[in-house]
């Protein structure tokens, strides 16, 4: 049977309010009883009760991770590194899928207010919440950071990555190789992807290029490979213009590759295609990825050391960090007027 407080009090000749000193190491106790206590903590193989020490302590040493999938490779290698960082500082993760559910991720971080973790960071979160002023709210009460495409308002801790930069050279790129008909394929309840339709919009306005918007539900689950292919194999049968699809991540980017192999294109060849993120996914398909590179491992890095400078009071007024983005540049383009996988 596993051990508890009192057989640890017991044992030592105690009483439990000092076994708890020495395990909370909140009040001072004589070096010899706080070493008699160790050795029969050690003996008896005890391990407190981190729940009960919490709410003692009011610090869980738990930050809740928060994200809208764990299938789209993009936030587990965000994960990972903030996953990193937090453990060398003590701290463990507990990490919580919302599945893009805005009524799921409120009840998520309701949740972990509620297990008095130390502090959220959530990645690509509903529009909905920023827009009702709920993360404003949680923001007020505990340390939190929102990773996301662009900051929604001043009321919240933003990690950013630069949206604009990036789509705005993979969509010049694409123009720049003759490309008139550019699909942009997106998927849905995402601030990210509206970011991007917006910058796709304007883009196409300045260039006076007609506008092909695609979307296909969810976006950042596996099945939103499947769906993709389905809607961009629909679309290109309907549509023989098309030379180029913008994909939102590199999920849907692999759903355009499998339409064009259904329909026997090739791709550069009769189809280029530039996806964003910058997994793993886009360095080893075939052929590989042209992509926005995000540094996500960068991105994770930055979002857990602001959290943790929230957390030590060393932030005290509500900060956005912009982090920028690049295009590499690989084999899924090709100029239509003569080059060759995106040399010009």
């Amino acid at each position: 049977m596993r051990a508890n407080i009192k057989d640890v009090a017991k044992e030592a000749g105690v009483s439990i309010t000092t076994v708890s000193r020495v395990i909370n190491n909140n009040y001072p106790v004589k070096k010899e009883t706080r070493e008699k206590i160790e050795e029969v903590i050690k003996r008896l193989s005890y391990k407190p009760n981190e729940v009960a020490r919490s709410l003692i302590l009011k610090k869980s040493s738990v930050i809740e991770v928060i994200v809208p999938g764990i299938t789209n490779l993009f936030f587990p290698t965000i994960v990972e590194a903030i996953e990193g960082v937090l453990k060398k500082n003590g701290y463990s993760i507990f990490l919580s899928n919302t599945a893009g559910d805005s009524t799921f991720e409120k009840k998520l971080i309701n949740e972990a207010l509620s297990k008095q973790v130390d502090g959220i960071i959530i990645m690509d979160p509903s529009l909905e919440n920023m827009e009702n002023g709920y993360f404003a709210s949680v923001s007020a009460n505990i340390p939190f950071v929102i990773v996301n495409g662009a900051p929604y308002d001043n009321n919240c801790n933003y990690v950013s990555y630069n949206e604009e930069t990036g789509t705005k050279e993979a969509l010049t790129y694409l123009y720049e190789l003759g490309h008139r008909n550019i699909v942009l394929l997106r998927g849905t309840n995402s601030y990210s992807y509206d970011i991007k339709e917006a910058l796709y919009l304007s883009f196409m306005k300045e260039k006076n290029i007609t506008v092909k918007i695609l979307k296909v539900g969810g976006g950042n689950s596996i099945e939103v490979v499947e769906k993709a292919t389905k809607a961009a194999q629909k679309l290109l049968n309907s549509d023989k213009e098309i030379t180029a699809f913008f994909a939102c991540n590199d999920l849907m980017a692999h759903g355009v590759l499998n339409a064009a192999s259904r329909l026997n294109k090739k791709i550069p060849d009769d189809l280029s295609l530039i996806s964003c993120d910058n997994t793993i996914l886009a360095s080893i398909s075939k052929p590989k990825f042209t992509s926005i590179d995000m540094d996500m491992a960068n991105v994770g890095d930055v979002a857990s050391r602001e959290l943790l400078n929230i957390i030590r009071d060393e932030i005290v007024d509500k900060k956005n960090v912009l982090l920028e983005t690049k295009l590499l540049i690989r084999e899924s383009c090709k100029d239509i007027n003569g080059g060759k996988n995106g040399e010009i």
